[in-house]
């Protein structure tokens, strides 16, 4: 596919436009009256009970809050006057959004600091909007599969740009979906960080896949792949080069996750038939998740992708599907056992939510 078109909003933000094949982009200068971008919107502040870094990011409380759909700020704006997006369509959009949890570049956090007391450094790193499509009333599900696989073409190009820039560790494609997840735009969109340091879950995920490799000589994911391979029971659906499961140990009361057959640790490493394939599936799953019940589930989408090689090359690049919905007209709610203390309480059995999936 072609490269991205780039275009500059009023405030100076990047603007890149993803076309489907014999699309032009027609985007028109930005005349809104924004104000001037604060270069150093967060911080990062070192919590040593935990050894975690904690986002300190106060100007996002003025982000914008539930618009009416005529003033959504990622419906195309023709005028140059009412949207993130100024042209008049589009097919699919990335931009730096207007308030981030992290921007700008520098050193990056690699580990603990060794100063004692209060620790901070600056939130260095970027977070971007992906606007999935132009129409406000879509969802990722009703995609057609020449779209779906440009939104994967979109990702697979900010995943390259970010882990190229300095300070930046790890990209995270992620996608938010309903208000019950707490999403504040109703436009179908997912968003794109640049963390400036390994997040708790995957340093976790890596320390688990290290020791499996000390002790076995073999990669974890691509061993927990055969594992319910061989099982079979929690299996929702598979291609010749994915397969979708339910794992063993599921928090969520909807999870599934998607792992290529063969190991690889990011988008970039995806051949172009695996993309094809990658896209095929995960709007197939997201559909089944709108089945599930009588209206379209809340989810969150999480796209865990690592380097391949240092402390991240047992990573296995995989997506994990989650929903805190636990039937049609309850929703699960992270109180104190899993806020407080990370212990998760799971309502129903991998099992059974593995065969309802199965059987849509």
């Amino acid at each position: 596919m072609s490269a991205p078109t780039s275009w500059t909003l009023a405030d100076g933000r990047e603007l890149l436009f993803f076309d489907l094949p014999g699309h032009t982009p027609a985007p028109v200068p930005d005349r809104r009256p924004l104000p001037p971008r604060d270069p150093e919107p967060s911080e990062l502040r070192f919590d040593r009970t935990t050894g975690q870094w904690v986002i300190i990011a106060a100007q996002r409380q003025d982000r914008t809050y539930k618009p009416p759909a005529e003033a959504c700020p990622l419906c195309p704006g023709p005028t140059g006057l009412t949207s993130e997006v100024p042209a008049t369509d589009y097919d699919v959009v990335v931009f730096e959004n207007r308030f981030p949890s992290l921007a700008g570049e520098g050193n990056g956090v690699a580990g603990p600091p060794e100063a004692d007391g209060f620790v901070a450094a600056p939130g260095v790193g970027r977070c971007e909007v992906i606007c999935f499509s132009a129409d406000h009333t879509g969802s990722f599900a009703d995609l057609p599969t020449a779209h779906a696989r440009l939104v994967v073409q979109a990702w697979r190009h900010r995943t390259a740009d970010l882990l190229a820039r300095p300070g930046i560790e790890q990209v995270f494609c992620f996608e938010n979906r309903g208000e019950e997840i707490g999403v504040t735009l109703a436009h179908p969109h997912g968003q794109i960080y640049g963390y400036p340091y390994l997040t708790p879950r995957t340093a976790a995920m890596l320390a688990q896949a290290r020791d499996h490799r000390i002790a076995h000589g073999t990669n974890l994911f691509a061993d927990l792949l055969a594992a319910e391979l061989a099982d079979g029971a929690r299996i929702v659906a598979q291609t010749e080069m994915f397969t979708a499961f339910v794992p063993f140990a599921a928090r969520w009361p909807v999870e599934v996750h998607l792992y290529p057959n063969r190991l690889v640790h990011n988008l970039t490493e995806l051949t172009d038939a695996e993309l094809d394939d990658f896209a095929a599936i995960y709007r197939d799953l997201l559909g089944r998740f709108d089945r599930l019940y009588d209206a379209p589930l809340p989810y969150m989408a999480a796209l865990h992708q690592y380097r391949d090689d240092g402390e991240q090359g047992d990573g296995y690049f995989h997506v994990e599907l989650m929903s805190i919905k636990r039937s049609a007209t309850k929703l699960k709610y992270l109180a104190a056992s899993e806020s407080a203390m990370d212990a998760f309480i799971a309502d129903v059995t991998p099992e059974s939510v593995a065969a309802r999936l199965r059987a849509l």
